[in-house]
This record gives C-alpha cells, sequence and structure tokens, in this order.
C-alpha cells in the first residue's frame, strides 16, 4: 500500500492510500478519483515527505555533555485539529447537533415515521438511515436531511 498527498484543480488537499503506482495511474486514466471537498475530478499528486522511520537505535540521542548534542525540540502536528476552515465549521455543527439532539443509531428512520405520525413525542433525533430509507421518507414527506459527517464509533 502507498499514501498519495494529492491536490484537485481547486488547490484542496488530501491523501488517499493506493495498492501501487499502477493502481493509482489507473484510477486516474480512469476518471475515478474525485477531491472530497468539491468533488472535482483533475486530481495530481502533491509534494510528499517519504515516511521513513528511523532504527530503533538511532532513536535515543547518545549520552554526551550538554554543549555537545544540539537542542532538539521534537513538534508533532496535533492530528485531532481540524486541518482547515471547512472540517472547523463541520466539527462545530456535529458538536451542536450532538448537542441539541438524540442519537437514536439504526433505528432513526422508525422513530422518525413515529414522531411524524404522532406515536413519539416530538424532539430533534439524529441517526442512521439507508440511502433507500432516507429517499423515501423525504418523498413520504418527512423533514429530514443528510449529515455532512458519520457517526463516532465505539470500538471495544
Amino acid at each position: 500500500m502507498i499514501r498519495y498527498s494529492l491536490r484537485c484543480a481547486a488547490d484542496h488537499g488530501f491523501e488517499s492510500w493506493f495498492a501501487g503506482a499502477d493502481a493509482f495511474a489507473a484510477l486516474l486514466a480512469a476518471g475515478q478519483l474525485a477531491c472530497p471537498v468539491c468533488g472535482a475530478s483533475e486530481i495530481r499528486k502533491d509534494l510528499m515527505a517519504p515516511a521513513v522511520r528511523p532504527a530503533r537505535a538511532a532513536m535515543t540521542l547518545p549520552e554526551k555533555a550538554p554543549d555537545m548534542v544540539p537542542d532538539r525540540t521534537v513538534t508533532r502536528p496535533d492530528l485531532s485539529a481540524p486541518a482547515s476552515e471547512l472540517e472547523a465549521r463541520i466539527a462545530a455543527l456535529r458538536r451542536q447537533i450532538e448537542a441539541n439532539s438524540e442519537y437514536v443509531g439504526m433505528n432513526f428512520v422508525t422513530e422518525a415515521r413515529r414522531i411524524h405520525a404522532g406515536d413519539a413525542p416530538g424532539r430533534a433525533i439524529h441517526g442512521e438511515a439507508k440511502p433507500e430509507e432516507a429517499r423515501q421518507m423525504i418523498e413520504d414527506g418527512l423533514p429530514v436531511a443528510p449529515l455532512p459527517f458519520l457517526p463516532a464509533r465505539k470500538v471495544n
């Protein structure tokens, strides 16, 4: 597997994994790559730094006098921080929705229909629905909308 840093014609940067350089070239030639921000299909590789890990022995600095070892402060990027204004706005929207509505999970369709019919108390809810179910709810006049983020998954 290989990870490429990519950039679209609108200058949005993103990363993606590929089975290899040939797989990337085939997907690009077939027009199957698109920017996750704007959907543009004109994609190019961006400047990348190789992900090379030093040997374990090289990871520790030798014990020498303080004047012989340069002072190096290693800063690591905060991967939980939003990388763009769009990501920050989506994160703020997510916090607002989670604070002001009830997560009903995979029972979203059933619960939304019960609320719409008056069989359950009216309240703001959010959850998960299959695309066909969501389309049918919209066609039936239920006030629903897709959210621009996935639900938080609890692992272990």
